[in-house]
């Protein structure tokens, strides 16, 4: 079984006005809402790909059961814990003339019910497969993502997908699959990433501290996989036009999971991945199987 932990899932409201002018009263043109987190997506594009996953986190008030039953219309799993202060945060994304976000804050999530998730995890064994993505709330300590691992047995295939010092903590665990971007990827060395030399240089920095798989996205100019066999493989990124950047980089983990899954092969995997991730920045929201399949047959 896979499972994605989402600390602080979201509902995106996503608009549309045209000429937005503060102060005054303005009107949407087109308003859509997607069940968001990053884990969230790994969950929708698995779900698309026909790999059933456990989406895992916390949630409240009535946001969080307009989440929760959303996703299982959806036929995606859930077992998140309802925590009692507080709301699942809505997110306001408005497109007009630039680009606006308001972020909600999220629920309170007291140590008593940070236990509840530890529990939750220590069941998970051998073959099974969690993924862990997202920033930690404000709420929560720093710790957080090393104390949920720590719970983990050792044959539990673990993915991150995270920001420099939470990926860095983790190396440690000896992580299957981690995906950093090229950006992110000089950042944790103090370094400007300039030519693919060195995101494959750095890549393999981080297999020495423990990362088994590094995959580095690089927007317009593809991804590279360093795999634990030694192997580099090189991807050109997919064609279309770029029209959302949100959910891209948890479509491309999501879909390098599935063809690894699928294929056991690592190149297959990359391949996938880049077409998932694609397919979601081509379009206003994730990608569906058909525009995955499409992208696909383009790489």
């Amino acid at each position: 079984m896979i499972y994605t932990v989402t600390l602080n899932p979201a509902l995106d409201y996503v608009i549309q006005v045209d000429n937005f002018k503060a102060g005054q009263i303005n009107r949407n043109k087109k308003e859509d809402i997607y069940y968001g987190g990053k884990g969230i997506n790994v969950s929708c594009i698995l779900n698309e790909l026909d790999i059933k996953t456990t989406a895992l986190g916390f949630i409240a008030g009535f946001t969080g059961k307009a989440l929760e039953e959303g996703l299982n219309k959806l036929g995606i799993d859930t077992a998140f814990i309802t925590v009692p202060k507080g709301m699942t945060r809505i997110n306001v994304k408005m497109k007009s003339d630039e680009e606006t976000e308001i972020n909600g804050m999220g629920p309170t999530i007291e140590e008593a019910d940070f236990e509840f998730l530890l529990e939750q995890v220590k069941t998970l064994k051998k073959g099974d497969t969690i993924i862990i993505s997202g920033n930690v709330p404000k709420c929560m300590s720093s710790d957080t993502y090393e104390r949920i691992i720590s719970c983990l047995d050792k044959e539990v295939n673990l993915v991150v997908d995270a920001e420099k010092d939470l990926l860095l903590k983790v190396l440690k665990y000896r992580p299957f699959l981690i995906k950093p971007n090229n950006i992110e990827l000089g950042e944790m060395f103090g370094r400007e990433i300039r030519s693919d030399f060195d995101v494959i240089h750095y890549a393999k920095k981080l297999q020495e501290q423990g990362a088994r798989n590094v995959l580095v996205s690089m927007a317009k100019d593809g991804a590279i996989l360093v795999d634990e066999n030694g192997v580099v493989s090189i991807q050109g990124v997919a064609k279309g036009e770029v029209v959302n950047s949100v959910g891209a980089g948890d479509s491309m983990v999501a879909g390098f999971i599935a063809g690894y899954i699928k294929t056991n092969d690592y190149a297959q995997a990359l391949k996938l991945g880049t077409a998932c991730g694609g397919a979601t920045a081509f379009h206003s929201g994730l990608a569906t199987r058909e525009q995955i399949e499409e992208v696909l047959s383009t790489l």
